[in-house]
């Protein structure tokens, strides 16, 4: 039995990384999915590879800090397939980085939009209209950056990203009694676009690598797997969490 069989899920930030690899794992397991983010020729790739391998698939394009996407993922979704079962969250940006006594004004409230705001107008909408199907999960990607520890220069990304769990909580004490969980996974390092921005030298990357227990990055497939598990009814006694999916970088006493 497929574990997210005849369930709808909205996955954002899909064009790449984590978001990528979840909706084609999402897609595997059954789920009809409705993939956003900004870039459009990704993003039809995906739902290419998708219903070649037998899945279910649409793409909307759009801004997360914006609130007319959000909501029309939510129609796409219900207009397509009637219902919605699932969200991830997962659309992120580095922010501007740099010395924080340096950092414009308008660099981290485009980290907040994007990473905060953006993930709370998602859950906006989506849980409203879970609440009509009796249910469902939510899902956001937070960092360990801001959490375990964080690295100099990221005040934008650790503060925009830390606002999650408490949204996460907030959230999962408020819709629980309508059987609305939601949860965030904080990675580590995963080996991504934006990781690889973050850390363009073999020196950086063994750097990064050589701070978990591991002793190396994440493959976003990992990630994918561990939302999986709290998107499906396996998790169903799960809220309110930020569950660590670091290799054990939380651990290392960095």
């Amino acid at each position: 039995m497929k574990r997210l069989a005849n369930k709808v899920a909205i996955i954002t930030g899909a064009s790449s990384g984590i978001g990528y690899a979840t909706a084609k794992l999402f897609a595997e397991e059954g789920a009809k999915v409705v993939v956003g983010a900004r870039r459009e020729d990704e993003l039809s790739r995906l739902v290419d590879e998708i219903k070649a391998a037998g899945g279910e698939a649409v793409a909307l394009t759009g801004d997360v800090s914006d609130e007319a996407y959000a909501k029309a993922l939510v129609v796409k979704a219900v207009e397509t397939w009637g219902r919605l079962d699932i969200a991830f969250n997962n659309a992120g940006t580095l922010g501007e980085p740099g010395p924080s006594t340096e950092v414009s004004a308008e660099g981290f409230a485009n980290a907040l939009a994007v990473n905060l705001t953006g993930a709370f107008l998602g859950a906006k909408h989506q849980i409203a209209e879970m609440l009509k199907h009796g249910g469902g999960s939510v899902i956001f990607t937070s960092t360990f950056i801001g959490y375990s520890f964080a690295f100099p220069g990221t005040a934008s990304y650790a503060a925009s990203k830390a606002g999650l769990i408490g949204l996460t909580q907030a959230l999962a004490a408020e819709y629980g009694p309508q059987n609305i969980r939601v949860n965030s996974v904080l990675p580590g390092a995963v080996d991504t676009d934006m990781y690889r921005d973050m850390n363009d030298t073999p020196e950086s990357q063994s750097f990064i690598a050589g701070l978990h227990a591991l002793k190396r990055v994440a493959r976003p497939e990992e990630l994918a797997r561990a939302v999986l598990w709290l998107a499906s009814d396996e998790s169903s006694f799960v809220t309110g969490t930020a569950s660590l999916v670091d290799g054990g970088a939380s651990i290392t006493g960095v």
